[in-house]
């Protein structure tokens, strides 16, 4: 029995999901969000501190569950993306128009604008540096959101910018990502025809992805249920993980682009679906997804990365990162909210709740290992893994100030 890899795989993944739970409750008892403490988790599991998956006390040196771990933890990664896409309302989106469109818009290029060159005067070529900016391009909406919801703001009128903005700025990170993907997956060395023949498959995908989901999605589930009673046994559900899961496949095997692309457009066109279909999907991935294989993902990174190794001389790159992170979300997202109409007070607080990086910063990050853009042990990684947790600690703090400041905070605190 000691030989069956499943039976130390059933060790770690009881360890891994029971830690993970505890380090989010443990998070929010000091107003933090959950995923920061499921990170933090997965850094003392890890090598940096107890080495969990290659411990011999616990019997796991020799079960070589790594490869495993990682592809469900991808699977998390979708599954996480595809619940994003249901959750798309382009009515709320269109009503916020010009700001949203601005804001996410400029919220999503200038961070790469500013990181590419800083990452490069630091000896790195421009495929890594391109792959940091893009990470740092993504924002983590559900961290000031939760603030914003604490404090009973979210309703308000930079509350639903926030929403807006975050899903238009993330939206583009993801279109970034995919395409910085495909283009260093041919080694980097692209001409201009390569490049055309790249963004033409992407594009390509992407409409036809878009209309198959956006038109098809909801009249297929319309036609399965009138023919088959799919709201017993889950069957609704089951139709929803299979188109994530084509989607997917069908992104990174005939666009290029990243598979999580293609979950969440499966998403957004199944947030069109009739309110019952979309609430059952909804209600079955989130379990599968939030009980299970997302804490996993968010563990896993931790798992695979040594802070203790981390180099001194990474030093000033970490700090040159973090300090564009926090600008470059205050000058994209503020001056794009200004020129959207927002006053200046009403602006800054939209660039404050767009400077956490959070679980879109990090699936950005993991993206880039099994691409092989990064390594884990390149201090690139490191300094972006270490930026991602400090966006998501200080954002909360820093909406709450600038929320009370503007005597608008006074109902939550």
């Amino acid at each position: 029995m000691n030989n069956n890899p499943v039976t130390a795989l059933m060790l770690a993944l009881g360890i891994i999901l029971f830690a993970a739970r505890m380090g989010g409750e443990i998070a929010r008892k000091f107003d933090q969000p959950r995923v920061l403490g499921e990170l933090l988790i997965g850094v003392i599991l890890g090598p940096t501190l107890l080495n969990m998956l290659h411990s011999s006390a616990l019997g796991l040196a020799d079960a070589h569950l790594d490869a495993t771990i990682i592809e469900l933890a991808e699977l998390g990664v979708m599954l996480l993306m595809f619940k994003v896409g249901l959750e798309v309302n382009v009515g709320e989106l269109m009503k916020v128009g010009v700001v949203a469109g601005i804001a996410g818009a400029a919220g999503a290029v200038v961070p790469v604008l500013m990181v590419l060159p800083a990452v490069m005067l630091f000896g790195y070529s421009w495929q890594p540096a391109l792959f940091a900016g893009v990470t740092l391009a993504a924002t983590s909406v559900s961290i000031s959101a939760q603030v914003l919801l604490e404090l009973g703001l979210l309703q308000t009128k930079e509350g639903n910018a926030l929403l807006a903005t975050a899903l238009i700025d993330d939206v583009i990170a993801i279109l970034l990502v995919s395409l910085t993907v495909a283009i260093t997956g041919t080694g980097g060395s692209v001409d201009a025809g390569s490049l055309i023949n790249i963004i033409l498959r992407m594009a390509g995908y992407l409409v036809i992805a878009f209309v198959v989901a956006w038109f098809g999605l909801p009249v297929l589930m319309q036609w399965l249920n009138r023919w088959f009673d799919l709201s017993k046994a889950y069957g609704n559900a089951a139709v929803g993980l299979v188109m994530a899961l084509v989607f997917g496949w069908a992104a990174q095997s005939f666009g290029g682009v990243a598979a999580i692309t293609g979950a969440f457009i499966a998403g957004v066109g199944l947030s069109r679906a009739q309110r019952q279909i979309k609430h059952q999907i909804e209600e079955s991935v989130d379990a599968i997804a939030y009980a299970f294989l997302v804490p996993i993902f968010f563990v896993s990174v931790g798992l695979q990365t040594d802070l203790s190794d981390f180099p001194l001389n990474a030093i000033p790159l970490a700090v040159v990162l973090l300090v564009l992170a926090v600008v470059s979300k205050l000058v994209g997202c503020g001056v794009g909210a200004r020129l959207g109409g927002f006053d200046k007070a009403q602006s800054l607080r939209l660039g404050v709740c767009m400077i956490s990086r959070g679980e879109v910063g990090l699936i950005i990050a993991a993206l880039g290992l099994s691409s092989g853009i990064l390594t884990l042990d390149d201090p690139l990684f490191l300094c972006l893994f270490l930026v991602i947790l400090l966006t998501t600690v200080v954002t909360p703090p820093l909406v709450r100030r600038v929320f009370n400041s503007a005597g608008q905070g006074a109902k939550g605190t």
